[in-house]
């Protein structure tokens, strides 16, 4: 039996389950225990025709123009766990596992194709596309982890969102599914969750099952029952009670808590696996607010702070939650990779390990120390909805520096 794949998390929630007007999505990326998670900000750019881009594994054509991206990801890959660009589309990934083996040749790999969803698409249904049309072209396949002694694949799923509506689009190998949401809350985490419920899908899907003796033409046809392993489509969603509990009334710090909640299982700390990174999006329906994307860019959110971006031109760049770079030296890029593991590990990271240290070992001064960094958040949230509820236009200047002085400030309590 194929590895179980990491169990990661993600929501989101429309009015009338979140706050009036606001659609708020949110993810924990569950990963190995020791991956560095990097927080990093691509502008916008033009591409010369015929000009290509090197993904993780495989070099592909490029766009013409690609948007400015913000993107939380694993720091020797390409792609991203999860991220959001400058028109307020959020994409995250999960990784699953079907009834058909993933390919250990190397593709694209489903956090390629979040990043490549993002730069390319303006619009959830746009991004939807541009992966669809990719997994098509490419495929999908090659290691989920840096480890050179065996090779982890899986399929994959996404949680696609914009300021009107989500998609939730899951694959196995080219083919695929995808239903639209516009209302209440919705999870996905690493296993199959379509059902008979399905908006778009491959022109192909149910012929090639059909081939495949997996389905008979007669009952109702359901991605689920077709796709998984004997009986892994179980209701996985722990934390969709919790946020439908808020009752109408989803807003940031709701989904926050929800995160940080480990013994709902939605904050994994497990032996193998810990929420490495994760993010919480606020998308105003109203075009005329501003999109506020929330990361912590360190492991374990119930010990880590949300910090908040906002798109602007000339956006500070924040060379502390960036892990170095090692170029082509990188062993992730040389064949066979990850014959060794470099440090990746960036300055907020090591100031937070200190932090957690602190946390395990001295009781007083780790609380002291947590209940200033939850108040630090505080002001910043709470900052965040003063920016949502004025008449007035935000004024760019004003948060140019937004995500770096938050990050900042949060190093300067770990000093």
């Amino acid at each position: 039996r194929m590895a179980a794949a990491p169990p990661s998390y993600c929501f989101v929630a429309f009015p009338p389950c979140s706050k009036e007007g606001l659609v708020v999505f949110g993810k924990n990326s569950a990963r190995p225990r020791d991956e560095v998670q990097e927080v990093v900000y691509f502008a916008a750019a033009e591409h010369e025709p015929g000009s290509k881009v090197e993904c993780t594994y495989i070099e592909i054509e490029q766009v013409p123009r690609t948007h400015a991206v913000v993107l939380s990801r694993p720091s020797w890959l390409w792609g991203a766990e999860m991220g959001a660009n400058e028109h307020g589309v959020c994409v995250a990934n999960e990784a699953v596992v079907t009834r058909e083996p993933a390919s250990e040749s190397e593709a694209l790999l489903g956090m390629d194709l979040v990043r490549l969803g993002l730069e390319r698409g303006a619009t959830a249904k746009e991004a939807l596309d541009v992966i669809v049309a990719l997994l098509e072209e490419h495929g999908q396949g090659g290691n989920y982890y840096e480890d050179g002694s065996s090779c982890h694949t899986f399929q994959s799923a996404f949680l696609i969102v914009d300021r009107n509506e989500a998609w939730i689009l899951e694959t196995s190998g080219k083919y695929w599914a995808a239903e639209k949401i516009t209302e209440g809350v919705k999870c996905i985490c690493n296993q199959l969750s379509l059902t008979t419920k399905i908006d778009a899908e491959h022109p192909e899907l149910r012929n090639y099952v059909k081939s495949q003796g997996w389905w008979n033409g007669d009952s109702d046809f359901n991605f689920s029952e077709v796709f998984s392993l004997a009986d892994d489509h179980l209701a996985c969603c722990s934390g969709k009670e919790s946020l439908e509990k808020q009752g109408g009334d989803v807003s940031a710090q709701a989904m926050i808590d929800v995160l940080r909640d480990k013994d709902s299982g939605v904050c994994v700390d497990s032996e193998s696996f810990l929420t490495t990174a994760s993010i919480v999006s606020v998308l105003p329906q109203d075009p005329s607010f501003p999109c506020i994307h929330y990361f912590t860019g360190t492991p374990d959110p119930s010990r880590s702070i949300f910090k908040p971006f906002i798109f602007v031109d000339d956006v500070k760049l924040v060379p502390k939650v960036q892990s170095p770079s090692f170029g082509d030296d990188d062993p992730a890029k040389k064949i066979p990779r990850f014959q060794e593991k470099p440090d990746r590990r960036h300055e907020l990271y090591k100031a937070h390990e200190w932090a957690r240290s602190l946390l395990e070992n001295d009781q007083d001064k780790g609380q002291k120390l947590m209940r200033i960094m939850l108040d630090l958040e505080k002001q910043g949230l709470e900052a965040m909805e003063d920016i949502l509820s004025r008449t007035e236009i935000l004024d760019p200047a004003e948060v140019v520096d937004l995500f770096y002085d938050c990050v900042d400030t949060e190093l300067k309590f770990f000093k």
